[in-house]
């Protein structure tokens, strides 16, 4: 049974409505794509319905509802964990045993959680030898929420100083902003495009070149966009050949429209 449907299962039993389940803290919509698999809730959120639901979060977790010899360890380690007091789950969880199907992605969750909260602590404590310590050690991969758990890891990195080092840690944001900066050019907002486009790290690849280009066309500033265009002709010839031959046409160099409509024809 997927996450999804255990919600649904619970919150069906009980007796909640989608709205009533929602409260302040998510929308009806948001809910709803859950239940139905179209999305994943953030850790927070989880935790939001779990409670609500008066469930811990491990049954939405587990694959299995099969009893397990590690419950009453985890039991303990989520109550500790729940009032802040991280050195005494830390302690409960080194007398889990592995493997276990019930247990053992809770378990990795649980673990990263804990290790931020004690780096978090020691930062506060001016313990920053110990604080990178975790950190560094602390490996998000294949965690749920993973994501999102290695953007604070590196966040709190980032107070203990050395911003280089924080920066290569970050993931990048190009991807996205590429995206929103095509959609935003192709549906008219070319200031906000070009806003996203300037706001990348990398501006030397043909997908920007590509964007930059566009845009300039967008805004008729042809002589611009030819600059840019050219050179993404070779990685995108079918995109760019057309724009270059309207760009040629309006700029008065009937010679190179012409090349490029002949181009257009191969």
């Amino acid at each position: 049974m997927s996450l999804g449907e255990k919600l649904r299962q619970a919150r069906l039993e009980a007796g909640l409505s989608q709205r009533a389940l929602c409260g302040g803290e998510i929308t009806r919509n948001m809910l709803s794509r859950i239940e139905n698999g179209a999305a994943q809730p953030s850790m927070r959120t989880l935790q939001y319905l779990a409670a609500r639901l008066g469930k811990p979060i491990s049954f939405f977790l587990e694959e299995q509802s099969v009893v397990s010899a590690n419950q009453q360890i985890m039991e303990s380690a989520r109550q500790y964990y729940d009032l802040g007091q991280f050195d005494q789950a830390m302690a409960a969880l080194e007398d889990y045993a592995e493997p276990d199907p019930v247990y053992d992605r809770e378990k990795a969750l649980l673990t990263v959680l804990v290790r931020l909260g004690l780096a978090e602590r020691a930062i506060g404590q001016r313990k920053e030898r110990y604080a990178r310590e975790l950190l560094e050690s602390t490996d998000t991969r294949g965690i749920y929420c993973g994501e999102a758990l290695n953007r604070q890891r590196v966040l709190l990195l980032g107070r203990l100083g050395g911003k280089q080092r924080l920066c290569s840690q970050l993931p990048s944001l190009d991807e996205e902003l590429r995206l929103r900066a095509s959609e935003a050019i192709h549906q008219g907002d070319v200031r906000r495009g070009t806003h996203l486009l300037e706001s990348m790290q990398r501006r030397d690849t043909p997908e920007w070149m590509l964007l930059r280009g566009e845009a300039y066309l967008a805004e008729s500033a042809y002589q611009n966009a030819v600059q840019y265009l050219r050179r993404a002709e070779e990685a995108y010839p079918r995109e760019v050949i057309p724009k270059l031959e309207a760009c040629y046409r309006e700029l008065g160099d009937y010679k190179q429209a012409y090349l490029y409509a002949c181009k257009q024809k191969k």
